[in-house]
């Protein structure tokens, strides 16, 4: 297992992915891919029945990928702080889009041999509307994914 990517958030689950990403990559001596996906930048109108907004496919306006850059900062300080000490190969990437496909694609792009996700419990709109991020990356990814599940005693 040359490389190991994991999906960051800056979430509880997704801090237990990089954890076990962590041991898996200190077992094979693995390099690290972190991806953070920032998503789009809504239109000012709203799609069916309010609920979904469309998304923006032309270029992100100068003060959103500020806002990403610094969000990407936050997550890139978080990830060195949690590998601090552990002497393994991290390498960050910040991309926008939608999560899911975002992180299959670059999973493809850098021919990544697992993929390390964290889920929580879905919301009524995550069930309704097609599910979690990590249901995505499982369906849809070309290599193995390894869903990092929180413990039962943690809230």
């Amino acid at each position: 297992m040359k490389t190991i990517l994991v999906g960051y958030d800056g979430t509880h689950s997704a801090e237990r992915a990089l954890n076990r990403a962590g041991e898996l990559a200190k077992a094979f001596e693995s390099t690290i891919l972190v991806v953070s996906v920032a998503p789009p930048a809504p239109l000012p109108s709203t799609g069916a029945f309010g609920l979904l907004p469309y998304y923006e496919p032309t270029p992100v306006s100068l003060s959103s990928l500020q806002a990403n850059e610094a969000l990407w900062q936050q997550h890139r300080d978080r990830v060195q702080a949690l590998f601090a000490g552990l002497d393994l190969t991290v390498e960050f990437v910040g991309v926008i889009g939608t999560p899911a496909e975002e992180i299959v694609q670059l999973a493809a792009r850098q021919d990544a041999d697992l993929i390390v996700v964290g889920t929580r419990e879905p919301g009524f709109l995550e069930r309704l509307f097609g599910g979690s991020v990590s249901e995505g990356v499982a369906r849809h990814a070309r290599c193995d994914v390894l869903i990092v599940h929180r413990p039962d005693d943690e809230p």
